[in-house]
């Protein structure tokens, strides 16, 4: 009899059927796939509709796809040859048929899912109703007030990635200690960003007219990885961002991030 399978945090087992419920989901899906690792433990059948998911364990009816993957890097390559190895590892990828789709876009898988887009067995459309285009990213000073909004040319000329980085090096920023779950002391440089997005495509953009998606967020760069798989080869995080609530601050966005992420605050390094 073939095991449930393990979807969530908000799993109910009967036999070979998984029941999750994700309070924030709005999927629907009708998925079968192949298992191929710990992270797909065996071939399933799953129905999503919105917030609800029901998987059923099936017999491996569906096989994955092992592909091979040849090493380049020396000194391994030459350390298999000599002991007679080929130098490579097979690796293997699920095969999914079926469909998922939510607010933004549609998914039509019909095969091996590789990660690799020429051999990915994959669609994607995205629904021009939901579409976003980013038209602004604005640095903000440390008092949340006004500071550079970069050029919308930054991505194509030649000296836009020069120009972009000379500004957010002037951009005040906020430096801040604190501990990670091993003890390790890290510094996070914080700087405060704000993004607009258009909405809609086409005719569909007449439904949003004055009604751009505006969000302010507080990037963070860290001194060294963090979290609970650093130093391991899926790696902690070195920076990311984080929403910021109306009329935070600074020090408050990034005191409720450390209590989010059960780190230890430990006090304000500098300013720049």
């Amino acid at each position: 009899m073939v095991s449930p399978i393990r979807w969530s945090n908000n799993d109910y087992y009967l036999g070979p059927f998984t029941y999750a419920y994700n309070p924030c989901s709005r999927e629907f899906a009708f998925m079968l796939g192949s298992g191929d690792s710990a992270d797909y433990p065996g071939c399933r059948l799953r129905v999503s509709v919105g917030r609800h998911t029901l998987i059923a364990a099936l017999p491996p009816i569906l096989k994955p796809r092992w592909q091979w993957y040849d090493f380049t890097t020396e000194p391994t390559r030459s350390k298999m040859i000599a002991a007679g190895r080929k130098p490579g590892y097979r690796k293997p990828h699920e095969r999914e048929y079926g469909f998922s789709t939510g607010d933004n876009s549609l998914h039509w898988h019909f095969g091996p899912q590789t990660d690799d887009s020429e051999t990915t067995k994959s669609k994607c459309w995205f629904y021009p109703w939901s579409d976003r285009k980013c038209i602004r990213h604005s640095l903000y000073d440390l008092d949340g007030e006004h500071f550079a909004t970069l050029p919308e040319w930054g991505m194509r000329h030649k000296h836009g990635w020069t120009v972009r980085n000379a500004i957010e090096a002037i951009c005040p920023s906020a430096k801040f200690g604190f501990k990670d779950f091993d003890g390790e002391q890290i510094t996070a440089t914080c700087k405060i960003e704000e993004r607009e997005w258009r909405r809609g495509r086409g005719i569909f953009r007449l439904l949003f007219i004055g009604r751009n998606t505006v969000c302010r967020s507080l990037a963070l760069q860290f001194s060294s990885e963090v979290g609970r798989g650093k130093g391991s080869w899926k790696g902690g995080t070195v920076g990311h961002s984080i929403d910021m609530l109306p009329g935070e601050t600074v020090e408050a966005a990034f005191r409720r991030y450390c209590e989010q992420e059960e780190l230890t605050f430990v006090g304000e390094a500098h300013k720049e």
